[in-house]
């Protein structure tokens, strides 16, 4: 019955590709990385001649987290070539920034069984890492019938998740018992894979090594020079990958707070680049006083706001503001990783979507270095408060910190697991 059921989901993607190729070349009519390397989606490419380790990460954020364990490897086994495959260009074009030509970087392929077949053909990779919750069954399957390991790292399973995994179990059991190892972020993610079916002895608590981020110091330093352009006095707001919808909120909550702080100056950061330009035109609604990161205007003291129209220097923007919004917590996507803005000492507030780091943000808020509101009302409120009392807020960011650095550590564990898997 589960292989009948794994044939039966295969065939159905296999009737979806025209759509999802047709997909792919409209989405392409905003942002063009979606129909370059399109072939890639099936499995096809270059051959690769040296050992390789696989590392799968579905875009910027996974990419990210993943970055340090990227450069373990990459010193650790220099007779490899390291690949990493992602869904989106954004993705792709994170990689290419992190790392350049020191790593392979391609698309993964969709979860057709000829797909992978021919990109494991192609690839012959010795260890799959795949990043966080990006699990497909064929790519497990086929992974596992090549006999290459397949390690879940950073692993996450919010219950939202694990009831969606549950209304497929037939499907959904067989892939995480073909897996090698799942390297949990806490005990309750560690639970719930093996309430699904995962045996208990391949699952590790090892953390979230997106405690271990590495703060660029270039991009920090930076950060700090942009801030004296815009004013070292004046208080500065950052709203932090947003989505659709949440723009709207933050730029009417700042409005109506340059009535209390004439000087606030707020830097909105989208997302998703596809956004950049609808997100410009938005701002230009609420202040004619707006500067792009992407154009030749310089910020300076009468810069009211200031968009991060530019792909993988959050931490810059972070670097040059006093209070974090962290976006997709009002958008109903589960909310982005709090522990950028809090390992530089920022106090964050965020939306009531926060599924995408529950643990996280629960302990954050815990130990008193981020708030999470309800309604926009509140939000606004809490950045009122915030604005009112400089030394609350810094006491908040100073939480936040201390939080990010006790947390450390996952790193080395995840690094130590990956290795018992290769030679």
């Amino acid at each position: 019955m589960n292989a009948l059921l794994l044939h039966l989901y295969s065939a159905l993607f296999y009737l979806l590709t025209p759509a999802l190729l047709l997909r792919l070349w409209w989405r392409g009519r905003r942002a063009p990385g979606y129909r370059r390397n399109w072939r890639q989606r099936l499995g096809l490419g270059a051959s690769m001649d040296r050992p390789v380790i696989w590392v799968h990460a579905v875009s910027v954020g996974e990419t990210l987290a993943i970055a340090p364990l990227v450069r373990g490897l990459l010193a650790r086994y220099p007779q490899h070539r390291i690949l990493i495959t992602n869904m989106t260009p954004t993705g792709a074009e994170q990689v290419g920034q992190l790392f350049g030509g020191r790593v392979e970087q391609r698309f993964c392929p969709w979860d057709l069984p000829l797909a992978l077949r021919a990109f494991l053909r192609r690839t012959r990779p010795e260890l799959c890492v795949i990043v966080e919750t990006e699990l497909w069954p064929n790519m497990v399957a086929e992974c596992d019938r090549a006999g290459v390991p397949v390690v879940l790292a950073n692993a996450r399973l919010s219950e939202r998740s694990a009831r969606g995994y549950r209304k497929f179990a037939r499907l959904t059991q067989p892939m995480l018992q073909r897996l090698t190892l799942v390297a949990a972020q806490n005990q309750a993610d560690a639970e719930r894979f093996i309430a699904l079916g995962m045996p208990p002895e391949r699952v590790e608590v090892t953390g979230s090594i997106k405690f271990d981020l590495q703060l660029d110091a270039q991009q920090v330093a930076a950060g700090q020079a942009l801030r004296q352009q815009l004013g070292a006095e004046r208080p500065v707001v950052i709203a932090a990958s947003t989505h659709q919808g949440e723009d709207e909120i933050i730029l009417a909550a700042w409005r109506r707070l340059r009535e209390r702080f004439p000087n606030l100056l707020l830097m909105l950061v989208p997302r998703h680049p596809e956004r950049f330009e609808a997100v410009a035109r938005l701002c230009r609604r609420y202040s004619e006083g707006l500067i792009r990161r992407s154009q030749a205007g310089q910020p300076d003291r009468d810069t009211e706001l200031y968009l991060g129209d530019s792909m993988g220097e959050l931490m810059l923007f972070y670097a040059a503001a006093d209070i974090a919004f962290v976006g997709g917590s009002f958008s109903g996507t589960g909310g982005h990783n709090p522990l950028e803005p809090a390992a530089l000492g920022l106090p964050v507030v965020m939306g009531p979507d926060c599924f995408n780091f529950q643990v996280i943000t629960e302990a954050l808020r815990d130990q008193g270095g981020l708030v999470r509101v309800e309604q926009a009302e509140a939000l606004e409120r809490q950045l009122q408060d915030w604005l009112e009392q400089p030394e609350q807020r810094h006491q908040a960011g100073q939480r936040g910190a201390d939080f990010v650095a006790a947390n450390r550590g996952a790193l080395e564990r995840l690094q130590q697991a990956v290795a018992r898997l290769l030679p």
